[in-house]
């Protein structure tokens, strides 16, 4: 059986393309949550992964890191992390790389915190451009493929490596098309999210550096996490 390293489930995007993926995929894995640390300390993550981040995939002597090499590792056993046909599967390996080395101006400023609401005056220009191609993406790929999910009627890769931003979205209300909300809140209520949502919900942990992060870029509207 696989074993998935994750981080904090209210933060770790990273760690949820995988986690999601498995889930929805009906992929049977060991979660291990190690929790993040004080800035300052050392890493917890450098015991099972090369790189010291998180997520991890370990599969009996196999170590895989990082999302994209976990999402194609798990694809040559698993074809379905990808559409079946040609033009799909291109449309989503393209999306995800421009998901896993982009949008830096939308992750910079709209940080991953599942479970807090959190109203941001005025979007920079930066996270603006971020927001219209990421609305233009998804527009494309629905309507290209017909939907439910971006690349067609199954949830695949390129849905995991977008999930994340379902939460951010859910955090900080930016501005986006019908089309493309829809989509984020049909991620959002799938089993597998809402399961992660949850737990994120019961996490006892608050990393400094991630609060900060959240809390300086508007006002806190609300914190639905126990005390």
């Amino acid at each position: 059986m696989y074993t998935l390293y994750i981080g904090n489930k209210n933060y770790s995007s990273w760690s949820l393309r995988p986690w999601v993926l498995m889930r929805e995929l009906g992929i049977e894995f060991e979660e291990k949550l190690v929790p993040f640390v004080a800035a300052g300390q050392p890493s917890p993550f450098t015991a099972f992964s090369p790189s010291g981040k998180v997520p991890c995939l370990v599969d009996g002597e196999i170590t895989v890191w990082d999302t994209l090499a976990i999402a194609e590792y798990l694809a040559e056993a698993h074809p379905s992390a990808w559409p079946r046909a040609k033009a799909a599967r291109a449309f989503a390996r393209s999306a995800s790389a421009e998901m896993h080395s982009g949008f830096f101006a939308l992750r910079e400023v709209c940080s991953m915190n599942c479970g807090v609401r959190v109203r941001i005056g005025a979007f920079s220009p930066a996270v603006m451009l971020d927001l219209a191609r990421l609305d233009v993406l998804w527009r494309d790929g629905l309507a290209r493929f017909g939907g439910p999910f971006l690349a067609g009627e199954c949830f695949t890769a390129v849905d995991a490596f977008y999930a994340p931003v379902a939460f951010r979205i859910q955090t900080y209300a930016p501005p986006l098309s019908d089309a493309a909300r829809q989509y984020a809140e049909r991620l959002l209520a799938l089993d597998s999210m809402r399961s992660w949502y949850q737990a994120a919900l019961r996490e006892p942990w608050r990393e400094a550096e991630h609060e900060r992060d959240t809390l300086s870029r508007g006002t806190l509207l609300q914190d639905f996490r126990g005390s």
